[in-house]
């Protein structure tokens, strides 16, 4: 399974997933034109696509919803909360998308994929991360939570690979230009998660997942180099058992070449 994160961060989020024939989008919140022209940078075939799994219907993750998946013609997966949130601010266009709504934990096949939403912890409608399964192997994406769950960290044991947010340092949040009533947000149990929460999950999951990359970091409140530190410190014993990406805003056209991971 190859993983290509398009675009993580506030200004839009988007994740090409490929496996054998067939490929998933987790959220489309870049413009259509510009998520296509990210998903052709990073190797992937647009023809391969078989659904957009959104995760909530904030618009960093549902922005060119309408019109990518009307371009691919595929259908859009999500809550019931979040497609109704979605459909409610969304602009009317000419052509209603298809689509299907999921219960929190049940699995939905997708050609080649079986997903499994979980519940997240965000201020959104219904908001949740997947585990996406194709053959034996496993991914769980989790962005845009503000805790973890026992049963969030059972399911990313299940895991070869994990998509994981790690939004902000605590000290630049603290000390940044926010206002503080969206500081208090970010910090919230509704809001994102800390490097320092996301480190203290990974080292509970031990060396359980072979594979991580670090998603939604904040461009004003963190750096790449404070999530990977943070991330690597947290894994103490196990730092030489697990391999540690970071994504960015840029996606793909990234000079770091750090968007993409195989497992």
């Amino acid at each position: 399974m190859r993983i290509a994160v398009l675009a993580s961060g506030s200004r839009g989020n988007s994740i090409y997933i490929e496996d054998g024939s067939g490929a998933l989008l987790v959220d489309a919140g870049l413009a259509a034109r510009e998520a296509l022209k990210r998903l052709g940078a990073a190797g992937g075939d647009p023809d391969k696509v078989q659904g957009v799994l959104v995760t909530h219907e904030h618009q960093d993750h549902v922005l060119g919803l309408d019109s990518l998946s009307s371009k691919l013609g595929v259908t859009v997966f999500g809550t019931h909360g979040t497609l109704y949130g979605w459909r409610m601010s969304r602009k009317r266009t000419k052509r209603e998308p298809d689509i299907h709504a999921l219960h929190y934990l049940e699995r939905q096949v997708i050609g080649d994929f079986t997903i499994e939403p979980f519940p997240t912890f965000h201020d959104a409608a219904e908001p949740c991360g997947y585990l996406i399964a194709s053959g034996d192997t496993r991914l769980a994406v989790c962005t845009d939570t503000g805790n973890l769950s026992p049963g969030i960290t059972g399911i990313f044991r299940r895991c070869d690979g994990l998509v994981l947010e790690s939004n902000h340092c605590p000290d630049m949040l603290a000390t940044g230009p926010y206002p503080e009533v969206l500081k208090r947000r970010i910090r919230s149990g509704k809001g994102h998660l800390s490097n320092q929460k996301t480190a203290s999950c990974l080292k509970d999951l031990g060396g359980n997942v072979g594979k991580v990359m670090l998603a939604h970091l904040s461009e004003v409140n963190n750096t790449p180099h404070k999530a990977f530190a943070t991330a690597r410190d947290g894994l103490g014993l196990y730092i030489d058992d697990v391999m540690i990406t970071v994504a960015s805003q840029l996606g793909p056209l990234s000079p770091d070449g750090r968007q993409e991971m195989t497992i």
